[in-house]
This record gives C-alpha cells, sequence and structure tokens, in this order.
C-alpha cells in the first residue's frame, strides 16, 4: 500500500516569480528615483552613491538576462544613472553651462551606440529615418509652446547674453544636437525599443516617460516632472506611430533652446 501523497509540496513559485520579474523594471525605476532626490534635495554624495550602485546592478541584471527578452532593456537603463554620473563627476567646473550638454553627451552617445549594438537593434530600431515629412515638421514646431510653457514652469537664467546671432548659434546646435538629438536617441530610440521588447509597447510608453521625468528632478520643480511626464508621453506616442525621431529630436531641441536661449532674454 503506498502512502498518501501530500496535499501541498513545497517548491517554485512560477507565479510568483513571473510577477516579480515583470515588475523588477519598477523597482530599479523606484531606486532611480530615490537617487534623483537624494542628489536634488538632500545629499549629493549620497544619491551619486546610490546612482554607482544602481548602475553597477544594472550591469549585472543585463547580464543575468543575456538571451532573453529583458536583456537590452537592463542595458538601456544602465544610461539613467550614467546620465546623472556623469554631469556630477566630470571637472567642469570652469566651463560654460552650455558646454556640460556638449562634453557630457559625447560618453553619453558612444554608449548609447555600444547598448544598441550589443542588443543588435539597427538604425531603423532606433527611430533614426526620415519618416513623413510633413507630419515631423508640425511635431517639431511643437518645440515652440512646449519650450514656452516650460519656460513659464522653471524661469531659468539665459545661458546667454542677449539675442545677438553670433553668440545665439553656437548654443543653439549643442543644444539641438546634445540635448535634442542625444536624449530623444537614448530615450525614444534605445530605452523605448528594449522596453518594448520586453513588454510591449503600452509598458515601453510609460515605462520610459517614467524614467525619463524621475531623471528631471534636479529641477527642482514637481511641476515641471509631471509637465515632461506629458511631453514625454506625447513624444512617445509619436515615435510608436511614425517609427522615426526626427520630429520629436526637432522638437526637442526647440524646446530647449528657446527654454534657455530665446524665453529668458524676451519675458
Amino acid at each position: 500500500m503506498s502512502s498518501p501523497q501530500p496535499i501541498y509540496q513545497a517548491g517554485p513559485d512560477p507565479r510568483g516569480a513571473s510577477r516579480f520579474k515583470a515588475f523588477l523594471p519598477w523597482y530599479y525605476g523606484v531606486l532611480l528615483t530615490v537617487a534623483e532626490i537624494l542628489t536634488a534635495l538632500m545629499y549629493i554624495p549620497a544619491g551619486l552613491a546610490l546612482h554607482f550602485s544602481l548602475l553597477i546592478l544594472l550591469i549585472l541584471q543585463a547580464a543575468l538576462e543575456a538571451g532573453k527578452p529583458h536583456h537590452a532593456l537592463y542595458q538601456a537603463l544602465t544610461l539613467a544613472p550614467l546620465t546623472r554620473i556623469m554631469s556630477l563627476t566630470l571637472p567642469l567646473g570652469n566651463f560654460p553651462l552650455v558646454w556640460w550638454y556638449a562634453i557630457t553627451s559625447l560618453p553619453l552617445l558612444a554608449a548609447a551606440w555600444a547598448a544598441a549594438a550589443l542588443s543588435g537593434f539597427k538604425a531603423a530600431d532606433l527611430g533614426l529615418v526620415l519618416g513623413r515629412p510633413g507630419r515631423q515638421v508640425l511635431v517639431a514646431l511643437s518645440g515652440l509652446p512646449l519650450g514656452l510653457m516650460e519656460y513659464l514652469i522653471l524661469r531659468p537664467r539665459p545661458l546667454v547674453a542677449g539675442l545677438d546671432f553670433r553668440h545665439l548659434w553656437l548654443p543653439a546646435l549643442i543644444l539641438l544636437v546634445c540635448t535634442g538629438f542625444m536624449e530623444e536617441l537614448v530615450f525614444r530610440g534605445l530605452i523605448m525599443r528594449a522596453a518594448t521588447v520586453a513588454a510591449g509597447p503600452r509598458f515601453a510608453l510609460y515605462y520610459m516617460s517614467f524614467i525619463f521625468a524621475i531623471l528631471h528632478i534636479t529641477h527642482r520643480s514637481v511641476l515641471d516632472v509631471f509637465f515632461v511626464f506629458a511631453v514625454a508621453l506625447f513624444f512617445g506616442w509619436v515615435v510608436q506611430r511614425d517609427r522615426s525621431i526626427l520630429g520629436v529630436t526637432l522638437a526637442h531641441g526647440l524646446t530647449n533652446i528657446t527654454l534657455y536661449l530665446i524665453w529668458p532674454n524676451l519675458l
């Protein structure tokens, strides 16, 4: 006579493990939020230490996920703490603020290209295509009102004294390339594409927008964080619809050009 089988046998919980894996990117998002709050509002060394820890954890997480759908996402997410680490640790104290954008963008662009190549993403996967020119122009022009709206929220000091074209063109070009193109490539290109592969387009849109907004906590404005989140949703929706980052790159560049160069010298 065989012994009765136990009603419950201890063992792995696939459903629980699956749920944890699904929420793990959000856990990293929460840690990134804490790191940004520490950096912006409390104690910079503690925030920087947490960013370094996050960078290491994400590298290890990406290695653990090698060959799996979340691998590219964790690899792309390393750029979030890396962005803050670069801005806080490079010896740029003697440089004008506008040159910070140029200098910090170069290693971030290199890291983004490396992450894209390791993930097997092609130019089209990152939105580096023309798209529909007419629609891209309309999207680009949205940067003008968006720049005014964010200026009314933040009221930043101008990065240039006056609107003389001789002093304006180079800072404008730096903002267009080093904030507009670089940030769109990283967020609406690389991170959103990796998040789509991991969990689908809806998750990708909201997750990318959340990460993008969190990195604006250093502006010390709750209203601006929500504004940036809404803009990221709009830009992400456009890229998912048109498969191109051209329009949002120009819109992002115009937003920052008017925010830091034009409106502070006019209003």
